[in-house]
This record gives structure tokens, sequence and C-alpha cells, in this order.
């Protein structure tokens, strides 16, 4: 069986470290993009199946980039996940409006990262 593609929005080194240790052992194939607009390219260019987006990111944020990529044809159906630090009453559901299926906040807990990467990435 292949490995799940998870693309991972993060302009944080030690975070994205820490997801793609845990994905990778989990079995999942990741790959990084460094901030919203080369999230949004890396997208449509390798149309992974989830994708893991940092909200608050230099050039481009998550969530122009979600906006973005769930209002592309090519890339509205995958499935992808907010991983952020704002935790402000409303975010939660301004990312959901935004387009993202899930949303978890850092400091995030591993476990339930895993199980919602496991979900989503089998969605799409």
């Amino acid at each position: 069986m292949n490995k799940k593609r998870i693309l991972v929005v993060e302009d944080n080194m030690d975070t994205y470290e820490l997801v793609r240790f845990i994905l990778e052992k989990n079995g999942y194939e990741t790959f990084l993009a460094v901030n919203g607009r080369e999230g949004v390219n890396m997208a449509i260019q390798q149309k992974p199946d989830l994708i893991v987006m940092d909200m608050s990111m230099p050039e481009m944020d998550g969530w122009t980039a979600t906006s973005f990529i769930k209002h592309d044809a090519q890339t509205s159906s995958i499935p992808l996940i907010a991983l952020t630090a704002n935790a402000l009453p409303g975010d939660r559901q301004r990312a959901m409006d935004a387009g993202c299926n899930e949303y978890i906040t850092k400091p995030m807990d591993l476990g339930e990262l895993v199980e919602a990467i496991q979900y989503w990435a089998h969605k799409h």
C-alpha cells in the first residue's frame, strides 16, 4: 500500500521536525512548505492526501492559504488540519469558515494530532 503523503505548512522548524517525526513513525510521508504561498503552490503541484497548516506565518498566513486551497478546484477536496497557537475565542470557527476540517492548538497533544491525521488522511 502506498504511503499517504502529507504536506506540512509550518515556518517553525522545531514544530515541523516534531510533526514529521510523529507522522513518519506512523507510516506517513511528509514534505514541508515554510509559508502559506509555498503551501498553496505545493498543494497544487503535489496533490497531497492531507495538509497540516500552521495559521500564523510570514508572507501569507494560514487563513489566506487555506482559503486559496479550498477555492481551487484542483485542491479543494484535500482535507486540511489547522495547527495553531491562536486559541482566541472565535479562532476555531474562523478556521472552519476558511475551510479547515480540523483545528488543533499548540502546544499540541500528539495523540490528538495522530488521531486527526489518521482520520482525515484516509478521507481523501
